[in-house]
């Protein structure tokens, strides 16, 4: 049952509570040639660089809403980018009465949340099949923070930031606070799923599966997109380009990979 701000429990001292969300999303591109695996690879490393990844992760910052103390961004070579963010507590207004709500959070158009201590961190990894066929950009996202805010509440805007075909979303609480009677109290509110954080016309977009180990606060969704469009998974040309069994062939080959990272295992080859 959640607590209205008069029947919350009183706590001694401070809300130790860790809460983590690592957000993982995964883009997949057929690349046919050596050049066009490297054009969509150079097209990525300009969509997702450091400053635009240090934007994102500002916005997720303003969200729940965190001073930022520290920025750290990295653009690699070949390619690849990093980005860091340490926060503090932002200015009190009040607190949210919608913090303990399985419901999806805002996108950027107002601030009304804030924590006291966090990190937020971005990693992306553009990746290839040896034969060049198959193209992927991965980003892995950690928003960690301590007290009463759920870093959930930033799910929804991470997802519109990234095209994603699939996502995997992994929620944990850590640690314990104390009422003030001494009990250890090891979550603050109560969660069934992140799906819960999800906005239904986002869901209706995925095929979903949860894995939950409720009794050690760790919640677990994978995502992949329903409909598949070749056009969509295609670099600078059309399926009109290819002739029905070249279709064909690529089709088997973006879903395999798709199915690959959805479900977490190599498929037999066929």
């Amino acid at each position: 049952m959640t607590l209205t701000p008069e029947e919350r429990i009183q706590l001694h001292g401070f809300n130790n509570l860790t809460k983590s969300l690592s957000f993982n999303m995964y883009d997949i591109c057929y690349t046919k040639t050596k050049e066009e695996r490297e054009a969509y690879i150079e097209y990525i490393d300009e969509q997702y660089n450091s400053d635009r990844l240090t934007h994102i992760l500002r916005t997720v910052s303003d969200i729940i809403g965190a001073h930022v103390l520290n920025v750290a961004q990295q653009d690699y070579v070949p390619q690849g980018a990093s980005v860091t963010l340490l926060v503090s507590e932002g200015p009190v207004v009040e607190v949210p009465t919608e913090t303990f709500e399985e419901s999806p959070g805002p996108l950027p158009e107002s601030v009304v949340m804030q924590l006291d201590k966090s990190h937020i961190t971005v990693h992306t990894y553009p990746e290839y099949h040896p034969d060049e066929g198959i193209s992927t950009f991965r980003a892995d996202i950690d928003v960690s923070t301590c007290g009463e805010i759920s870093p959930l509440k930033a799910l929804n805007y991470l997802i519109h930031s990234f095209d994603t075909d699939i996502m995997t979303l992994d929620y944990r609480v850590r640690g314990f606070t104390r009422d003030i009677n001494g009990r250890k109290l090891f979550i603050d509110h109560d969660i069934s799923s992140i799906q819960n954080y999800i906005p239904d016309k986002i869901k209706s977009q995925f095929q979903m599966i949860d894995v939950n180990v409720y009794q050690e606060n760790i919640f677990h969704t994978k995502c992949k997109l329903k409909e598949f469009d070749l056009n969509n998974y295609l670099f600078g040309y059309t399926k009109d380009k290819l002739s029905p069994r070249e279709q064909q062939d690529i089709t088997k080959r973006l879903k395999t990979e798709m199915d690959e990272i959805f479900y977490g295992k190599t498929l037999p080859v066929r």
